[in-house]
């Protein structure tokens, strides 16, 4: 009898007999990485931002410098969390692309309806306009790029996923 001995990536023999597959890159790798680069860079930018404003000209605009800050707090966590792999990291970062999301559409919305209150812009302003609207378009990437790699999806051994269920 002749066992079959397949070499993975990583230099270890699988299991006789068994043929190993490639895992899928992990959501922190490649175009992954790209992503979360975006992310740091609106997490430092944000707080860089938000604190020169609240620290410096507070009273003069409170509603948007305040909503800055919690724009700066929502790219941090974001970034954090599509760093990280595990289950938990990934719906964190579910839910941190998705405020992430209301924000900016409703900021957006909001500097339209409401200029008066908005003496002074946010990153969320006018739906990121002074950003060339990439607060905007980055939720959707981020959104797209965790249902691709949602937990349970083309793991090995593991059964086909269905939705962006509680995996």
């Amino acid at each position: 009898m002749v066992h079959k001995h397949l070499s993975s990536e990583d230099g270890r023999d699988s299991a006789p007999g068994v043929e190993r597959r490639s895992s899928p890159t992990p959501r922190n790798r490649g175009v992954g990485m790209l992503i979360i680069t975006a992310y740091g860079i609106f997490a430092v930018s944000a707080t860089a931002r938000a604190l020169y404003q609240i620290l410096a000209h507070f009273e003069d605009a409170p509603v948007a410098y305040l909503l800055s800050a919690f724009a700066a707090l929502v790219y941090m966590f974001a970034t954090l969390a599509l760093a990280r792999t595990s289950v938990l990291a990934w719906r964190a970062a579910l839910v941190a692309v998705l405020i992430e999301m209301v924000g900016v559409l409703g900021v957006g919305a909001w500097t339209y309806l409401d200029p008066e209150l908005f003496d002074e812009a946010t990153v969320w302003s006018h739906f990121g306009q002074g950003y060339g609207f990439v607060p905007l378009v980055l939720p959707f990437i981020g959104l797209y790029w965790l249902w691709r790699h949602r937990p349970g999806r083309d793991a090995p051994g593991a059964p086909p996923s269905s939705g962006m269920g509680a995996g």
